[in-house]
């Protein structure tokens, strides 16, 4: 086998693995969050922060209206939003004195994350766990081969992914009407 070939492999084994032990009660959930609320507001950082605005972009095609913390037009929240945050350890600063903010305002922190036992747990009121390998080196974390915490980061996309297509399917949306949506100043 070539050693692409043998990388690959072990990459989505791992994501197999680890999708597969995220607790389905919990994303349900989230997604009831997502589809209550006025807005979605989304904070993580680094690599976190990339997967979060994809799905941010993706939910905004479907109509939710989405904002990424600290993006120029963010407007204030309010008791009527949620904010996802994104931090496998969850005691990444800035998401963590952005929940707490967000907490002042009376909107709802869903928490995605590994480490359940986190400072986030003092602002979360729903938490997905994305059971692997933080930089904390935890107990029943799944391990990975990758560097640092690409795992998490490749698992929160492809959550983000799950989600849309629950709602794809719940809302038996029109995939080709969905491009309406999309950006067309490319």
């Amino acid at each position: 086998m070539s050693a692409f070939g043998q990388a690959q492999q072990d990459i989505t084994a791992e994501v197999s693995a680890t999708m597969g032990a995220i607790d389905a009660a919990d994303v349900d959930t989230l997604l009831d969050a997502v589809r209550s609320a006025d807005r979605v507001f989304f904070v993580g950082v680094g690599r976190v922060l990339l997967s979060l605005q994809a799905i941010a972009k993706r939910l905004a095609h479907f109509g939710v209206d989405t904002v990424i913390v600290g993006q120029i037009t963010e407007p204030a929240i309010t008791d009527r939003d949620v904010l996802i945050v994104g931090s496998g350890s969850g005691e990444s600063a800035i998401p963590l004195a952005i929940a707490a903010r967000a907490k002042k305002h009376g909107a709802r922190v869903v928490h995605i994350g590994s480490n359940a036992q986190s400072s986030m747990r003092d602002y979360a009121d729903h938490f997905v766990r994305i059971p692997v390998q933080t930089k904390l080196n935890l107990a029943h974390e799944i391990p990975s081969i990758q560097p640092m915490t690409s795992l998490f980061e490749q698992c929160l996309l492809l959550l983000g992914d799950t989600v849309a297509l629950m709602i794809v399917r719940a809302d038996e949306l029109d995939m080709p009407s969905l491009w309406r949506n999309h950006a067309n100043l490319e």
